[in-house]
């Protein structure tokens, strides 16, 4: 007989109306939206308002005791913190270290040398080369590094961002290595291999788009038409591959694979092409005009991209099952499938705060499969120190700060600055990734997802947007699959479609909800000096962020009805 674990049992429909509650459910997230777009708050302004009324809802409509709301708020907040934030204080003082060593502007002027038209430079490290650190890192990183790149090649900061966000969605979905969709597999106990397949099916119309669609929005369709071979080879090159390693290989390749391929495939073609008119941004739209490639040496250039190969290397061996081995405790699985038999040996760096109160936390059916009974949610937080992506990019900062030949005392003085400069966004992380917890937690997320799965067959159009309000919440499309992938694939059941299109719709959704995550917008503010503008950033994202997500809807609802033949398993 199964042993039913005694806690506070969530409810997701607390006033008996699917509709009512989910409404009530959205108000929290109506508060956000209105607070940086009507109110024009700063992003710790909105944050804070923003968890106070989910606070407010989740006690007093949901239930939920006021002990387990404060708790999942502080477990959401030390998790916005580390690893969330450490990534971005990390990839932010690498970013700072390579300035100061003078090697930034080198770099800047080996991309300029590939073409001046400031167009192709804005696909060439906002697409390619942020898809690259996607697969490699994820969870902000990417936009981080460059958006800060971009301003450094003398783009206004909130254009920089506004690009750099909308190029990261197309590798979103294959992120860190293919985290968001192994991570969904194992929770759903579906080869990771059948999801990839299908989100490799449905990507790249859009990674094809998303190159033509920067342009436009520099150049208009005047900028299209000059340009629009380059975008092709850059968009068409990057799609294939990601449709060929996701559909044959798996999630993990996609993003690191097209990346390479596709900056290949640029750099060789514009050694025989070249747009007749070089666009160079001026004050009013969005730059600075003045900047003029110059000449180095091999050496030179070789050591301004050394930081960037460094991380690539350095990442990829932090992504690989062996060294995360090292850090596995007695008993637990390691990544070969066995279990450990003894800890690894830097076990020790690895801290775990456990939250009694967060473990009486139960989710049940139709959240999780009914033949699981009441699941308690997860109440454990690890610290790993070493095994932390921020460390990973902390290491290589260490090591570029002695390859360029930057003082120790400037290094320091360079680490504090860029803490200082942090300190709101990593307030307004700390706030709203405490109010994604207590939404999850407390049930507010559910009622969110379950009312849109009661439209029946509409449901295929409002799958990816459950995916979107997921990342909306969590700003990770990970954490979007972990929260919802169950749903998904129990309403793919009652509506007889296979599954793997929800939970890949899930996923893909989720990647053009990436660019209005409250998380990403203050990744996104910080890395280029725009702390407190995060409604500016908002408001230039949101548009298109809906207008995507309706296009991924219909084309999921055409694929659930009218083209299942693009359904692998189908």
């Amino acid at each position: 007989m199964e042993t039913q674990v005694l806690g506070w049992v969530q409810n997701y429909d607390p006033l008996n109306n699917m509709w009512l509650s989910a409404f009530v459910a959205f108000l929290p997230i109506a508060m956000f939206f209105v607070s940086l777009v009507v109110l024009k708050t700063k992003g710790h302004t909105a944050g804070f308002l923003t968890v106070a009324l989910a606070a407010i809802i989740a006690v007093f409509v949901y239930g939920m005791p006021a002990d387990k709301m404060l708790w999942s708020f502080v477990y959401g907040g030390l998790y916005g913190v580390w690893p969330i934030a450490w990534i971005i204080i990390a990839a932010i003082f690498l970013y700072k270290i390579t300035v100061k060593s003078g090697y930034f502007d080198i770099l800047r002027e080996s991309i300029i040398a590939i073409t001046p038209d400031q167009r192709i430079q804005v696909i060439l490290i906002g697409f390619c080369f942020g898809a690259f650190l996607e697969g490699a890192i994820g969870f902000g990183g990417p936009v981080a590094i460059t958006a800060a790149l971009l301003v450094g090649l003398g783009l206004r900061p909130l254009y920089a961002a506004g690009l750099c966000m909308i190029a990261n969605t197309a590798p979103v979905a294959f992120g860190a290595v293919g985290i968001p969709i192994t991570a969904m597999a194992k929770a759903v106990d579906v080869p990771a291999i059948e999801i990839s397949a299908m989100a490799g099916h449905m990507l790249p119309p859009l990674s094809l788009f998303i190159p033509f669609f920067l342009i436009f929005l520099m150049n208009g369709f005047k900028g299209v038409k000059e340009t629009w071979p380059v975008a092709l080879v850059a968009g068409g090159s990057f799609a294939i591959v990601q449709y060929i390693t996701a559909t044959y290989l798996g999630p993990e390749l996609p993003d690191i694979a097209s990346a390479v391929v596709s900056i290949i495939a640029v750099a060789v073609f514009l050694r025989f092409w070249q747009p007749k008119n070089v666009f160079k941004f001026d004050e009013s739209v969005g730059g600075s005009a003045s900047i003029e490639a110059k000449k180095y040496s091999t050496k030179d250039i070789v050591l301004a991209w050394l930081p960037f190969v460094l991380l690539i290397v350095v990442i990829v061996i932090w992504t690989q099952g062996w060294f995360k081995d090292l850090f596995v405790a007695a008993g637990a699985k390691l990544s070969t499938g066995g279990v450990a038999q003894e800890a690894g040996i830097l076990n020790f760096s690895v801290f775990k705060v456990a939250f009694p109160s967060l473990a009486e936390i139960l989710q049940h059916y139709p959240v999780v499969p009914e033949s699981s009974g009441n699941v308690p949610v997860k109440s454990v937080l690890e610290f790993s120190l070493i095994n932390a992506t921020g460390t990973s990019i902390l290491i290589v900062a260490i090591i570029t700060m002695f390859l360029l030949k930057v003082k120790v005392s400037t290094a320091v003085a360079t680490f504090g600055e860029t803490l200082n400069e942090m300190k709101f966004a990593i307030l307004t992380i700390v706030l709203v990734v405490g109010f994604a917890f207590v939404s999850n937690y407390s049930g507010l997320s559910a009622s969110l997802a379950l009312a849109l799965a009661q439209t029946g067959d509409a449901f295929a159009f409002f799958s990816p947007v459950v995916g979107w309000i997921g990342v909306f919440l969590t700003g990770s499309d990970t954490s979007s699959n972990l929260l919802f992938g169950t749903l998904q694939q129990l309403t793919a059941r009652q509506l007889d479609i296979p599954e793997v299109l929800f939970l890949a719709a899930n996923s893909v959704g989720g990647v053009v909800g990436k660019m209005i995550s409250p998380q990403s917008i203050a990744i996104a503010c910080a890395a280029v000096g725009l702390v407190g503008k995060e409604s500016d950033l908002f408001r230039f994202t949101i548009k298109y962020s809906i207008i995507f997500v309706i296009g991924i809807g219909i084309f999921t609802y055409a694929i659930a009805f009218w083209m299942p033949w693009l359904i692998p398993s189908a």
